[in-house]
């Protein structure tokens, strides 16, 4: 048991030298501010600028989050305190289903059904010609792939909740919601952020369904009816090609280097949040 938990402490520090030595072929000969600034991508001209990537996966996986982190939390609400009890037992097997869907499914569904959307709503609402390979389409994508995994947590994390807590507060005359608002969301709010940041880490990483319809180009984005090309669409377009070029193969390396160090960040970032909560709520 001892040895198992040394070697899951041990693992991501593992991959995250492996990464920093096979990247160092580019990080020796640009610096890291340059790889993470740059905005050029010509790897025959030894430009490798990672910000267009950066963005993009940013933009998407924020897009995502916005779209489906209310919808999860406001549906585990309404399955765990408003619906009947037989509606959890037929709606958890449809999370699970839709959870098992491999990516490429919501990548083609995306591909027949949200970019042609995407589409007329760009050119009929905000009359901007689009082809609909933007990035709202990728964050709708991702948002849909991640709702079963947040809302699983969700449900599992309200069921959770004392019933003894939400009793006593209906007990003294405070209405159902105000219940839920005041008494259960406070003493779950440490998993709902747990919940979001691990279902943002999850997003952040998708490769597939994203790359099928955010349209792969390497710009700046400037809005959401933009192209973009998040940093896992990069690897997966390119790495198995380019592994005879050294340059090249670092470069795409350090891509998965910059995905872990960001996933890193996001966790971090959650944890230190659920603190400072539990700190002011004492």
């Amino acid at each position: 048991m001892v040895f198992w938990i040394i070697f899951l402490l041990i693992l991501p520090l593992g991959i995250l030298c492996g990464l920093l030595f096979r990247s160092s072929a580019i990080t020796g000969s640009h610096t890291f501010f340059q790889l993470i600034t740059g905005t050029v991508w010509k790897p025959t001209q030894q430009e490798f600028g990672f910000l267009p990537f950066i963005l993009s996966s940013l933009y998407v996986t924020l897009i995502a989050l916005v779209f489906a982190g209310p919808l999860c939390l406001f549906s585990a609400i309404h399955i765990c305190f408003y619906a009947k009890s037989m509606m959890l037992r037929v709606i958890q097997p449809v999370i699970d289903i839709l959870a098992g869907i491999p990516s490429v499914v919501y990548g083609v569904w995306g591909i027949l059904a949200i970019v042609p959307l995407v589409s007329r709503v760009a050119k009929h609402g905000f009359h901007t010609p689009s082809t609909g390979y933007t990035l709202l389409s990728g964050g709708i994508v991702l948002g849909v792939m991640i709702i079963p995994f947040v809302l699983n947590i969700l449900i599992d994390l309200f069921r959770s909740v004392p019933k003894e807590l939400h009793e006593a507060s209906l007990s003294l005359g405070a209405g159902k919601w105000y219940t839920i608002k005041r008494v259960v969301l406070k003493k779950a709010m440490p998993g709902i952020i747990s919940a979001m940041g691990l279902g943002l880490s999850r997003a952040f990483g998708e490769t597939m369904a994203v790359l099928m319809v955010v349209g792969n180009v390497a710009q700046i984005p400037r809005g959401i009816f933009d192209p973009g090309y998040p940093l896992p669409a990069l690897i997966a377009n390119n790495y198995g090609e380019m592994m005879s070029i050294p340059q090249y193969d670092a470069a795409l390396l350090f891509a998965a280097l910059l995905l872990l160090i960001l996933v890193i960040f996001f966790n971090f970032a959650s944890r230190l949040l659920i603190m400072r909560y539990e700190k002011s709520s004492r």
